[in-house]
């Protein structure tokens, strides 16, 4: 890599290393080696982000929404749940599409711990939002997630 400044470096590595992150999610199976790499790629993407002096809440709260999402893929309950709670705790509540990704996350995480009625509450307050966000693009997107976790 030619010489950077660590700007320059962190705005690089926060993008490149969330992409890499869903170049694993997008797998319909992984090996463990690929899970664990799609561990430390959302985390390091988020630790990127935290550096960059344009760091917002909602990205923020995206980070910790693809950390909470490979931590359910790789079945790890209770990190998928920090993860998920980092994402509810930080997120705009004028924003209800990350505010309904971040229930939609915690609906997971809650589904993988077998708690269904902790499931449930996030899934029913997740689907409140979705009539809540302007793009039909987002909408659709949400309500997607949301249903293919329905149990």
């Amino acid at each position: 890599m030619p010489e950077c400044d660590s700007a320059t470096a962190h705005r690089h590595f926060s993008a490149h290393c969330f992409n890499a992150a869903w170049e694993h999610i997008d797998k319909p199976e992984r090996t463990s080696e690929e899970t664990e790499e799609m561990i430390q790629c959302a985390l390091a993407s988020l630790w990127h982000w935290t550096q960059r002096e344009d760091c917002t809440p909602t990205n923020l709260s995206i980070g910790y929404w693809q950390a909470a999402r490979v931590y359910a893929l790789a079945n790890e309950a209770d990190n998928a749940r920090k993860y998920a709670q980092l994402c509810l705790d930080i997120t705009p509540e004028d924003d209800p599409f990350c505010l309904g990704y971040a229930h939609e996350a915690l609906a997971r995480a809650e589904l993988l711990s077998g708690n269904a009625a902790a499931a449930k509450e996030h899934l029913d307050k997740a689907a409140e939002l979705v009539r809540r966000i302007e793009s039909a693009e987002n909408r659709k997107l949400l309500e997607d997630d949301l249903q293919a976790i329905r149990p």
